[in-house]
Parts: C-alpha cells; sequence; structure tokens
C-alpha cells in the first residue's frame, strides 16, 4: 500500500503543476481537468492512507543518527499541513464552482504550493522510510505488533 500511496501523491503532484501551468497559459479547461485529477487522486490516497494505517497501525522510522530529525520534521510538516490543506481545497473548489474567479485564486495562490508540498514531501517520506531506511520486518497482516 505505501508504493500505491507515493505513486498517488506522485500523481498528485504531477497533475498540479500541469494545472498550474495551463491557468498560466489562460487554458481554463485543462486547468480545471487537472485540478480534478488531482483531487480525485488525492481522494483516492486519503482513503488507502487511512485504510492501510488502520489496517497496519504505526509503522516505525528506521534511520538512525542525524536523519531522524530531519525525517520528523519533514513529516510533521507533512502531517501538520495535510490538516489544514483539507478545508483549503474544499474552499478553493466551492469559489471554482460558484464562479467565483476574485475569491477563487486568491484562495488557490495559497492552496496550490502547500497542496504540492504535502504530495512531494509525502513521496520523500516514503522514499526515506521505505528504501533508504527500509523496516526490519514489514509485515501487511492487521493487527501486527512489533
Amino acid at each position: 500500500m505505501p508504493h500505491l500511496q507515493a505513486a498517488l501523491n506522485a500523481s498528485a503532484a504531477v497533475f498540479l503543476f500541469i494545472g498550474y501551468r495551463h491557468i498560466k497559459n489562460n487554458n481554463r479547461l485543462a486547468h480545471r481537468n487537472c485540478m480534478a485529477g488531482a483531487l480525485l487522486i488525492s481522494s483516492i490516497f486519503l482513503v488507502s492512507y487511512l485504510t492501510y494505517h488502520a489496517e497496519v497501525g504505526y509503522q516505525p522510522f528506521e534511520g538512525q543518527g542525524s536523519i531522524r530529525p530531519v525525517y520528523f520534521t519533514l513529516l510533521f510538516s507533512h502531517i501538520i499541513l495535510s490538516g489544514v490543506i483539507v478545508p483549503m481545497v474544499f474552499a478553493t473548489v466551492f469559489f471554482a464552482l460558484r464562479g467565483n474567479f476574485n475569491k477563487h485564486p486568491r484562495i488557490a495562490r495559497w492552496t496550490l504550493p502547500i497542496w504540492l508540498y504535502i504530495s512531494i514531501s509525502g513521496v520523500i517520506v516514503y522514499v526515506l522510510a521505505f528504501h533508504v531506511y527500509p523496516p526490519e520486518i514489514f509485515v501487511w497482516e492487521p493487527g501486527y505488533v512489533r
């Protein structure tokens, strides 16, 4: 599941970036489609993430030494901003759907970089936790206790 979640995060980041480029080129339809894709992918990610952690629980980070504060700072900012971004995305989408293009870009100016940071930092956390410092034992079974 973490591999799928990283792919979803990376895909969401790509859609967000391309969507941003489309609006800068005044292509509203392509922008809307990319942002809808990013929203759908991020929603699938959230459901898979919550399901995975409900079943597997906490997976300890195996890195030692100076990487630990780096990893946990990145993880902490990722988690905090993940909670902040949800209402921001709802507001941004709400204003877009209502055709309020005075408020939509004002909040989107903040929503986009935070959402991109969350998507990209999620991939970095995954790479660190599962590839650079892989868990000693990784079990996919529900109720696994180390």
